[in-house]
């Protein structure tokens, strides 16, 4: 469904581009704001802005917009396999499990981060959207791992802060097959949407900057442990940069691994753990770090890699 609305140009907004202008009397996002303004659904005294016009106080802004969606509400509910690893009143440490969402999104009716933490009595920040809060980055629903969540405003406001600064490290091991050449290097590629499959990413021209640090830990006969650290947080970064090599991590058929091998070592996801994160801690000022074992599949399908 689609709303329509019809509004004054406030003094405070002279000057303003119309996107960010309508952001702030609507109450949107900027980005829904400058893509009604693409759309051509934004009028000042009748006639068609851009996201980029300046608009001047006085006039008047109609605006056709979606009807705004009914909030997601992350599902209560213990998840089996998530055990926090450290809390306190800032921040809450979980080691997540594969199969849960970090938080609710359209379509998930699995289990989130959220929905466990406050099942378990754990009081989360009040920062971000009613179904994200206190989430300030996120894990893949198929990739297991350390997750921190902010307990408080003032953890939430420094690790966003933290994380879109890349002052956060990021430490993850991954198994991908064969053997990387050099076994220790960066991946400096764009990633964006698949050309032709939407649902997943690739590197492409174009696409934002990404940039992926690895080192072999230990060589198989036929894959390899690695450490990787993420200078940038793309969507699927480890699974595309390390498939765009000819690497794929083991166990995972969105790009390209070897689904004999996989079922050989017992996997049915991709072998990649989010095994350590470390940030300077909002409360104390101090750098901190928390790290999460392997989980047992994990475990199992090296212990037959060495076989």
């Amino acid at each position: 469904m689609r709303e329509s609305r019809r509004l004054p140009v406030p003094e405070g907004l002279e000057g303003m581009r119309a996107d960010a202008a309508l952001a702030k009397l609507l109450g949107v996002s900027r980005a829904k704001a400058a893509k009604a303004c693409d759309a051509g659904d934004v009028e000042i005294d009748g006639v068609a802005v851009g996201k980029s016009e300046r608009l001047t106080a006085g006039g008047w802004i109609d605006v056709v917009m979606p009807a705004p969606e009914e909030p997601l509400v992350p599902k209560e509910e213990l998840v089996e396999g998530m055990d926090v690893l450290y809390a306190d009143d800032d921040v809450i440490c979980v080691h997540k499990p594969v199969g849960v969402a970090a938080h609710p999104t359209l379509g998930w009716e699995g289990p989130t981060v959220i929905g466990g933490l406050r099942a378990a009595g754990y009081t989360l920040s009040d920062g971000g959207p009613a179904e994200r809060k206190g989430i300030v980055h996120r894990l893949d629903v198929g990739t297991s791992g350390v997750m921190v969540v902010a307990a408080s405003m003032r953890a939430y406001s420094q690790l966003k802060q933290a994380f879109k600064e890349r002052t956060v490290k990021k430490t993850y091991h991954a198994v991908v097959q064969g053997l990387p050449d050099p076994i220790e290097g960066t991946i400096d590629a764009p990633i964006g949407r698949h050309p032709s499959s939407g649902w997943k990413f690739a590197v492409v021209d174009g696409g934002k900057n990404a940039v992926t640090h690895y080192k072999l830990l230990e060589a198989f006969r036929e894959a390899s442990l690695l450490e990787v650290h993420l200078e940038t947080g793309r969507t699927h970064q480890i699974r595309v940069h390390m498939s765009a090599t000819g690497h794929p991590c083991v166990g995972d058929p969105m790009y390209g691994c070897d689904p004999n091998l996989a079922k050989r070592v017992g996997l049915n996801r991709q072998w990649l753990h989010a095994v350590k994160l470390g940030f300077t801690h909002p409360g104390t000022g101090k750098y901190f770090e928390v790290e999460a074992p392997y989980p047992a599949d994990l475990e199992h399908a090296l212990e037959v890699l060495r076989g």
